[in-house]
């Protein structure tokens, strides 16, 4: 199916917010791609019209079977090129979204898999997202958010809930990366920050903000 550009970043849009608010409202859509309301209920007809949603005025959008498999193709691309970008061309994690949201438009179906083959099929992204395989498959690890983990608790990040610049830059200057391994020490109420022990370093304090950000899995 040959979509267009703005066709597939409404796609992955609504795809990533029903993930967590079920139906998507045109509202939250019109957020998300920095829209009016009013342009998303004519791209909305037009989805509909090639059977990518399910589309009803006034109870949100979902994406139809058809619809979902395109946005995987879509993220599975997103992020192979992002792992290409660190591991291949060392972008740094925080320089690489914005290249892979031009790179994620190329529609040759032959070079993304070319592409999975010499990275060697990696399983998740350089933030820890899972990657879809050919099939729209994902691996997916039972994650725990840092805030809730207690303290004296071996951990390993795993994932970031958000791939702004500013928080991987920030992620970046206190040398915490996917697969870091820290340990909880202690939880301060007054603020809920959260002191972490780093091997190797010298324990440092974190924000309630930016522990609701980090998921890890227990070592």
């Amino acid at each position: 199916m040959n979509l267009t550009k703005t066709e597939e970043n409404y796609i992955k849009a609504i795809f990533h917010l029903q993930q967590s608010e079920g139906n998507v409202t045109t509202n939250q859509l019109a957020a998300s791609i920095l829209t009016k309301p009013a342009s998303v209920t004519d791209m909305l007809k037009k989805l509909t019209s090639k059977n990518l949603i399910d589309y009803e005025p006034y109870q949100g959008v979902r994406l139809s079977k058809e619809g979902k498999k395109q946005a995987l193709m879509i993220v599975r691309k997103h992020r192979l090129w992002e792992y290409f970008l660190v591991e291949k061309l060392q972008f740094g994690w925080d320089e690489v979204h914005e290249v892979a949201e031009e790179l994620e438009h190329i529609s040759s179906k032959k070079l993304v898999e070319k592409l999975d083959a010499f990275l060697e099929h990696p399983k998740f992204d350089p933030h820890g997202d899972p990657i879809p395989d050919s099939n729209g498959n994902m691996v997916y690890m039972r994650l725990y958010n840092l805030k809730d983990v207690k303290p004296h608790v071996l951990v390993e990040l795993c994932n970031v809930g958000s791939q702004s610049a500013e928080l991987l830059d920030l992620l970046k200057h206190k040398n915490i990366v996917i697969g870091t391994r820290m340990e909880v020490l202690r939880k301060f109420s007054f603020d809920n920050s959260v002191e972490i022990s780093i091997k190797n370093k010298p324990a440092i304090t974190i924000s309630q903000q930016l522990s609701e950000a980090l998921f890890v899995k227990l070592i």
